[in-house]
């Protein structure tokens, strides 16, 4: 791994990063990887619906009509 530097809009110089604070990222990245996501969501199962709620939304979804008689 190689340190990286960072450079604002004008091209100047920000920062130099060091290969010691990128391992210790890649380290924590490793073990936690929802800490780096973008949009912040930790992973897991899907919310749980009743079959029916389930099932009456992809009736609406579908453009199809239940009928009672």
């Amino acid at each position: 791994m190689n340190e990286v530097k960072v450079y604002d809009g004008s091209g100047n110089l920000k920062e130099v990063i060091s290969v010691a604070a990128l391992s210790i990222r890649s380290e924590k990245q490793f073990e936690a990887p929802y800490l780096f996501m973008k949009n912040k969501k930790k992973p897991g199962r899907p919310s749980e619906k009743s079959s029916e709620t389930q099932g009456k939304a992809e009736d609406k979804k579908n453009g199809n009509r239940q009928i009672s008689i």
